[in-house]
């Protein structure tokens, strides 16, 4: 019997606007390393076969000496450009995977990723051959129309907010990608695709399952974020 090969698809091709700062997020100092080393740290230790890191296309060598060489990442199988859009970008991670049955696809700006998330989500794919993790939303959300009024609340307990890693079956997101592709050449219109999950939901009859994740595996994306971080790593 063919024994599963697992591959984590890591993005660090984000510019980080809301930064407000010069370098990108994922290679912003965070206790003394880049943000990025602490998810492929986690992804080294866990069960995954293979790591592909995701870079901009200006970073591909820095990325691979300062980062995956200087920090002796071991499971990284190849370092490859991204593209303009994050759907591009795990695209070229999709294609550098090639061998693999299943790919978990991870924010480089979640820092906090833990290997039982990993474990939980390399459990549950190949059950359910889509899954993301996610968290309970603690606010109360409003529906906000084009002047700024709130025209709806949804219920608190059907919201959920996604994290990474999301896994698949990676025949089924290659699907997904093959049949967007075909309708974005025709020239219709398409969905604005925020994530991989979104994409598998639109693009397929699959329904994705949640996964309970963790508060602490939080996404950087402003400067508090960073600071939230830090009191997490001081834990």
């Amino acid at each position: 019997m063919k024994q599963m090969k697992f591959a984590a698809i890591i993005l660090a091709a984000g510019k980080g606007n809301r930064m407000c700062s010069d370098i990108p997020k994922q290679y912003m100092n965070l206790c003394g390393n880049p943000v990025i080393y602490y998810s492929l740290k986690a992804f080294e230790k866990s069960a995954v076969d293979e790591i592909v890191l995701v870079a901009g296309a200006d970073d591909v060598e820095f990325c691979q000496e300062e980062i995956v060489n200087r920090y002796e990442i071991k499971k990284v199988r190849a370092v490859v450009a991204g593209g303009a859009e994050r759907y591009l970008s795990v695209y070229e991670g999709l294609k550098a995977a090639s061998d693999a049955d299943y790919v978990l696809v991870h924010d480089g700006a979640r820092p906090m990723i833990d290997e039982e998330s990993i474990d939980l989500s390399m459990k549950m794919v190949p059950l359910e051959k889509a899954c993301v993790l996610a968290t309970m939303v603690k606010d109360t959300i409003k529906v906000v129309n084009e002047s700024g009024y709130a025209v709806d609340t949804p219920r608190r307990n059907s919201l959920w907010a996604v994290q990474t890693p999301q896994s698949f079956d990676r025949e089924l997101l290659v699907e997904a990608y093959s049949r967007f592709f075909n309708e974005q050449s025709k020239g219709g219109e398409l969905p604005i695709i925020t994530d991989d999950a979104m994409l598998v939901e639109q693009m397929t009859n699959k329904k994705v399952k949640i996964l309970p994740g963790k508060y602490s595996n939080i996404k950087i994306t402003t400067p508090e974020d960073l600071e939230i971080a830090k009191m997490f790593l001081k834990k």
